[in-house]
């Protein structure tokens, strides 16, 4: 379990029941890193960021896409602990007839956005998400997670440089970088994002005030990539 940090004490009890219904799911160890990596992540967008008070129908409610998608148990006990999904589920994960499969299936699995789980999804689909909702002139945001990896693929370089240069505010892409990536980029990840047009910073990927600070920040009409840093995938 990650480390808890910059909490209150509310917030640590809400944190310690995460923690119990990350044990009700077992049989995807091979996936471990990646869910506990994205933990902190998740929890703060659901927790402190994300608007979803017209519940998943809404069609101005934010959008949040998990585009790293293998390893989801830090995904589905986050949704659970926010009342989208019916924790009872958890006790099934991974099983046959089970709708919370080893990776996401939105026709199936409630609060799901995507199905995910195939690297390099995630970002081209949201930025199509984002298009559309700025074609509405709705409100709405729409957050991607993305794995450090995951951005070998060459179709997020290209979703990369097109929000950037269609200045789609609403995007914004969370990067978790456990240092996965085999090549890595020069001057790091956010240099990569901000040589594209993107409003880009580095934090630390388990402190909740920095990442909210990171989500929240004002990008000045362009999209926004937060690099959640967390410790190497062992």
């Amino acid at each position: 379990m990650a480390r808890m940090t910059t909490m209150t004490a509310s917030a640590r009890a809400d944190y310690a029941e995460l923690a119990a219904l990350m044990t009700r799911m077992t049989g995807d160890e091979k996936h471990d890193a990646s869910a506990t990596s994205t933990l902190d992540v998740l929890w703060v967008l659901y927790d402190r960021v994300l608007d979803l008070r017209g519940g998943m129908t809404d069609p101005d409610r934010d959008r949040f896409l998990l585009s790293k998608g293998h390893g989801p148990m830090a995904y589905y006990a986050v949704l659970a602990a926010h009342g989208l999904l019916d924790r009872d589920l958890l006790d099934g994960f991974g099983d046959f007839h089970s709708p919370l499969g080893f990776h996401p299936d939105r026709v199936v699995a409630p609060g799901v956005e995507i199905s995910s789980g195939s690297l390099g999804h995630g970002l081209p689909i949201g930025v199509g998400v984002a298009l559309g909702q700025r074609i509405r002139r709705s409100p709405a945001r729409t957050v991607v997670l993305l794995g450090d990896a995951e951005l070998d693929e060459g179709s997020n370089h290209e979703a990369i440089q097109v929000a950037g240069r269609r200045h789609l505010e609403g995007l914004t892409a969370v990067v978790v970088d456990n240092s996965s990536a085999w090549l890595g980029w020069p001057g790091g990840i956010a240099a990569r994002f901000a040589g594209e047009g993107w409003s880009a910073t580095t934090v630390d990927g388990r402190d909740h005030d920095a990442l909210e600070a990171a989500l929240t920040a004002p990008t000045g009409g362009r999209p926004r990539a937060v690099v959640a840093s967390v410790e190497v995938k062992p």
